[in-house]
C-alpha cells in the first residue's frame, strides 16, 4: 500500500461515490425486497400481519442494502488502492 493513501480516507471517499450508492440501491434494495416477499409473504397472503411481519418486511431489504453498499465500497477502495499501487 502506497504510504501517503489512508485507508480510512479511501472508504469514506468511497461512501461518498454515485456508484457505490447506485449498485446498493438497485442490488441491495431488489434483493431485500425479493426476499421479504418469500421469507414474509405468507403472512401477508393469509393477512396474519402483526409488528413483527411488519419489522421483517422493513429490515430485509435495509440489511440488502447494507450488505450491497459495504461490499460495494470495499471493491471501489480495493480497485483504488490497485490503480494507486501500479
Amino acid at each position: 500500500m502506497n504510504p501517503g493513501v489512508n485507508k480510512r480516507d479511501l472508504w469514506l471517499l468511497a461512501l461518498r461515490q454515485q456508484s457505490v450508492w447506485g449498485r446498493a440501491l438497485k442490488f441491495g434494495l431488489s434483493v431485500g425486497l425479493l426476499q421479504a416477499s418469500v421469507n414474509q409473504g405468507d403472512h401477508r397472503w393469509r393477512h396474519e400481519i402483526g409488528a413483527s411481519v411488519v419489522v421483517k418486511t422493513i429490515l430485509s431489504p435495509l440489511i440488502g442494502l447494507t450488505l450491497v453498499l459495504f461490499t460495494s465500497a470495499a471493491m471501489w477502495v480495493q480497485k483504488t488502492l490497485e490503480h494507486t499501487n501500479t
